[in-house]
């Protein structure tokens, strides 16, 4: 499982088209971002519900930014097209009954910490706007050496 979709990633490059502030047709950013037309007009009409993207009808119809880059999130995008990360069943927030803890009087540390990991992943993806995935240079990971060298003594003992 990938955590961004081919729809997400075809998403963000139909943004990327429109970030230029005029309106464009299905066709024009099919081609230009590369993303099959069948494929662009079921994601922008997605977008348009959730309100990243404004539809024009008519003659000189199309498609534009409905908010600013800068006020989008990818957690935004990705939740509009039903793609809002999960890392697990029983912490996705969908009906799912987990036997195990049907089963048991006690709480799952399982799901705690997959819950813990989920929220982080979530605070991570709305921090980032699409001005900045999209415009600004990536800046370098760096990983916290003590956790990293801690985490491999705790495996060891």
């Amino acid at each position: 499982m990938m955590l961004i979709t081919k729809e997400t990633d075809y998403a963000l490059r139909l943004i990327r088209g429109l970030s230029d502030g005029k309106r464009h047709t299905v066709a024009m950013l099919a081609c230009s971002e590369k993303v099959p037309r069948q494929y662009a007009y079921k994601i922008l009409k997605k977008l348009e519900g959730g309100q990243i993207v404004a539809i024009t009808r008519g003659a000189d119809g199309g498609y534009e930014l409905a908010q600013s880059l800068s006020a989008v999130t990818l957690y935004d995008v990705m939740a509009t097209l039903g793609d809002a990360p999960g890392v697990a069943a029983c912490v996705s927030g969908h009906d799912y009954a987990c036997p195990w803890c049907e089963s048991h009087d006690e709480d799952c540390r399982v799901q705690e910490h997959l819950l813990s990991i989920q929220h982080q992943l979530a605070s991570v993806l709305k921090a980032h706007t699409l001005r900045e995935i999209l415009f600004d240079p990536a800046q370098p990971v760096l990983l916290d050496e003590n956790k990293a060298q801690a985490s491999k003594t705790k495996e060891a003992g």
